[in-house]
C-alpha cells in the first residue's frame, strides 16, 4: 500500500508483512505444542513467503478499490488482512497439488513432502521417509486452509462486510477443492474430453485465482450485483486464460524460469485443454500420431520422446488453437470489465493484470 494514495496498487511487500505478522502469533503457540509443530509451522512459513506474485490478493485488493473501497479509510489494513489470506489458501491448494502429482520441486525449491521427507532422512527417523513426508505435508496443508480461515476472521471487518465475506470465500474454498478433484479424476480416467477439461480450469484455477477474489473485494465494499457480475465474467476468462497458458508452460516452458520441471504434466498425464484439442485434431487428421499420444501420456518419458510429444501437438494446431483462446478471453474478459461500473483506475490495473497473468513466461 502507498498511504495517503486510495487507489494505490497492493504491493507484495505490504501483503508479506501481514503474513508474518500473522505467523509471528501463530509460530507461538506451535512452540507451546512441541518442537515438531514449531519445525512444521517454520516450513509453512517458509513455503509461503518463499517467491509468489501475489496474484489473488491483488485481485481482492483492486476489486475493493474498483467498488469504492479506499485504503486511507478505517477499513484499509483490514481489507489488506483479507486479501493476504489469499495466499494461505494458495499455499494449501499448492502443498496438497504437490503431493497429488508427485511434483518434486515447487517454484524451483523442494515441494514441501520432498522437504519433510529429507528431513526424516537426516535425522534418521524410523519407518519410511517418504510416507512422512506425504503426511506431514498434507497437514501442513490443512493447516494453511485452516489459518486462512482464521486470518479472515480476525482481520478486523467490520460484522456487516464479514456477513457479505462468508458466503464467497465458502464458495471459493468449495470449488478449488472439488476443481482438484476434477482434475484427478479426469486423469486417472483418461478424459478426454475439450469441456471436461475447461470445467476443471474454471474450479480448479480461475475461481480462486480471479474470480472469487474480485467477488471477496466487491463483498467487503457492498458493491452491487451488477458490478459483482461484471467481476466475476471478467474472473472466469482471465482465470482460464491464465491456466492455459500455465498448460503451454507445463509442455514449453523453461524449466529455469518455472521453477518446474520440464514436460511434466505430460509425464504425469495431466488432462489439459492442450492435450484434448491435441486428441481431437489428431484423431481426425493422423490417427497414429494420436495413437502415439496416447501411448506415451502418463509415461515416463525419455527426453527424445518428449520432443516428439510436443511435435505432434504443435502440428495439429492444438497449440495455435490455445493462443487463440487465450486472446478471445482475454479480449472479452476486458470488454466486460470496460462495460462495468468500477473506477477508472481499477479497470486500467485489471485490464494490465489480464495481460500480464495471460502472456507470462513462468
Amino acid at each position: 500500500m502507498t498511504a495517503g494514495h486510495p487507489e494505490a496498487v497492493l504491493s507484495t511487500d505490504a501483503v508479506d508483512a501481514a503474513l508474518r505478522a500473522f505467523f509471528a502469533d501463530r509460530r507461538a503457540e506451535a512452540e507451546v505444542i512441541g518442537r515438531s509443530a514449531a519445525d512444521a509451522v517454520a516450513e509453512l512459513e517458509t513455503h509461503v513467503l518463499r517467491g509468489g506474485k501475489r496474484v489473488r490478493p491483488t485481485f481482492a485488493w483492486l476489486g475493493w478499490i474498483g467498488a469504492g473501497g479506499d485504503e486511507t479509510g478505517s477499513t484499509g489494513e483490514a481489507v489488506l488482512r483479507t486479501c493476504a489470506a489469499l495466499e494461505l489458501l494458495h499455499a494449501s491448494a499448492l502443498i496438497h497439488d504437490d503431493v497429488i502429482d508427485a511434483s518434486p520441486t515447487r517454484r524451483g525449491f523442494p515441494a514441501a513432502h520432498v522437504t519433510f521427507a529429507q528431513r526424516h532422512r537426516a535425522r534418521r527417523w524410523s519407518g519410511d521417509p517418504e510416507l512422512y513426508g506425504t503426511g506431514a505435508a498434507i497437514l501442513i496443508g490443512d493447516l494453511a486452509q485452516g489459518w486462512a480461515d482464521d486470518m479472515i476472521r480476525m482481520s478486523g471487518l467490520p460484522m456487516d462486510a464479514q456477513a457479505r465475506v462468508g458466503p464467497v470465500w465458502s464458495a471459493m474454498r468449495t470449488e478449488v477443492l472439488c476443481g482438484q478433484l476434477l482434475d484427478l479424476t479426469a486423469e486417472v480416467g483418461r478424459d478426454e474430453d475439450i469441456d471436461t477439461a475447461l470445467r476443471v480450469d474454471r474450479y480448479k484455477t480461475a475461481s480462486y485465482t480471479v474470480e472469487r477474489p474480485l467477488h471477496l473485494g466487491a463483498a467487503i465494499a457492498g458493491a452491487d450485483p451488477e458490478l459483482v457480475a461484471a467481476y466475476r465474467a471478467f474472473g472466469v476468462d482471465i482465470g482460464i486464460a491464465f491456466q492455459l497458458r500455465d498448460d503451454l508452460l507445463g509442455v514449453f516452458g523453461d524449466p529455469a524460469a518455472t521453477g518446474k520441471p520440464s514436460g511434466g504434466d505430460l509425464r504425469q498425464g495431466k488432462r489439459t485443454v492442450l492435450l484434448a484439442v491435441a486428441l481431437k485434431r489428431a484423431d481426425e487428421r493422423h490417427p497414429d500420431a494420436a495413437d502415439f499420444l496416447r501411448a506415451k501420456i502418463g509415461t515416463d518419458l525419455t527426453d527424445d520422446e518428449l520432443d516428439a510429444i510436443r511435435a505432434v501437438i504443435t502440428d495439429t494446431g492444438a497449440v495455435d488453437h490455445v493462443e487463440e483462446d487465450i486472446v478471445r478471453r482475454t479480449d472479452r474478459a476486458v470488454a466486460a470489465l470496460e462495460a462495468s461500473g468500477a473506477t477508472g483506475c481499477a479497470k486500467e490495473r485489471l485490464a494490465a493484470m489480464a495481460v500480464s497473468a495471460t502472456q507470462r513466461t513462468t
